[in-house]
């Protein structure tokens, strides 16, 4: 029996990624693994620990993120006497407990790590590739663990909008970062409208929080006129809302220039919903041949593929199915076995 201990506060970060990750993962090792007991070290305690999850005891730290890694998470994760830990979010604790996991999700921006981890897990080969080229570290301490869409995010009938939504649209995903490219994507759908009266009334749905261009998709959807705003900011949202706006989408646009992984591509998917992507980082890895690949910065290919999303049933049908069937290749169970064999290979060698 290995006691795994993971750092809690990811089950309230205020990353949605983030929090999906921990809850998913761990309490999928939880329910599969009788040979694993999980531990959410420093869980806030508001927060709802997933089913079969032991809740590890808090300790105190100062009042900062590097307090917690420097303080209070090596207190509270020695107190829980593991046999590992796994660090789900990028930091870790700077001393303390032995081995260690880390998984970083992605590179985008550059990251000085002021510790070395016995493992790191990321979710695609793309990932891996980049975080051997920035940290010059040895390939073979980096593990692929690919991620996968809740099941809560599932194929059915159209569940109802919250009043003000645009009869049609297309659906991003994801904060509002100038990474994602977004306002390309409202130049294309404003000519796309402009040019044929069928789409006029053609929305975008921004389903994401502002990191710092809202103001300028704003302005966008203002200038492009029409009785149908362009742009709708749905803001921040639930599962079932996020549902929702997956299956009266219909298309998934994701012309981000670098990720990670993409999670809402596989979402997407798993709902029956069609994807058109950026053909960049990681998104050919997770998509495959299941969606539509596009130059992130080709306007009018994003124009004619939304048109043909849009007018061709036969396409959009491909797509779909396409879509169900690459979504079921990843699962939660399969990140769970996966990353249960990096603990297992670590603590071994460990001991």
């Amino acid at each position: 029996m290995l006691r795994i201990g993971f750092d809690g506060r990811a089950l309230a970060s205020p990353a949605a990624g983030m929090r999906r990750y921990s809850r998913e993962l761990f309490g999928a090792l939880a329910q599969q693994d009788s040979s694993l007991t999980l531990v959410a070290v420093g869980a806030p305690p508001d927060v709802t620990v997933p089913q079969g999850i032991e809740r590890g005891a808090s300790a105190r730290a100062l009042p900062t993120n590097l307090g917690w890694m420097l303080t209070g998470l090596p207190r509270a994760a020695n107190r829980a006497t593991l046999d590992l830990f796994h660090a789900p979010s990028y930091t870790a604790p700077i001393y303390g407990p032995r081995p260690l996991v880390l998984t970083i999700h992605d590179v985008s921006y550059e990251r000085n790590p002021e510790w070395y981890p016995d493992r790191i897990i990321t979710d695609s080969a793309f990932s891996k590739q980049e975080i051997v080229d920035v940290y010059g570290l040895r390939p073979g301490v980096v593990d692929v663990v690919p991620l996968a869409a809740a099941s809560s995010f599932s194929s059915g009938s159209s569940l109802p909008l919250p009043a003000g939504y645009p009869r049609q649209y297309v659906l991003h995903v994801g904060d509002l970062h100038a990474r994602r490219n977004l306002p390309m994507l409202v130049r294309a759908i404003a000519a796309l409208r402009s040019r044929s009266a069928a789409w006029s009334s053609l929305g975008l749905v921004l389903a994401g929080v502002d990191r710092g261009t809202g103001d300028e998709l704003a302005q966008l959807s203002a200038s492009a006129g029409g009785i149908v705003p362009l742009v709708t900011f749905a803001g921040a949202t639930s599962d079932s809302a996020l549902l929702a706006l997956y299956r009266s989408a219909v298309a998934l646009v994701y012309p981000s220039r670098y990720e990670g992984f993409g999670l809402p591509l596989l979402e997407a998917m798993a709902c029956g919903t069609p994807v058109i992507a950026a053909r960049t980082s990681s998104i050919p890895e997770v998509v495959g041949d299941s969606g539509v690949l596009l130059d992130p910065d080709d306007d009018h290919a994003w124009e004619v593929e939304i048109e043909r999303v849009l007018d061709d049933t036969a396409h959009r049908s491909l797509l779909r199915a396409a879509g169900l069937q690459r979504a079921r290749e990843f699962s939660w169970q399969r990140t769970a076995r996966e990353t249960a064999v990096v603990y297992r290979t670590l603590a071994g060698a460990s001991r």
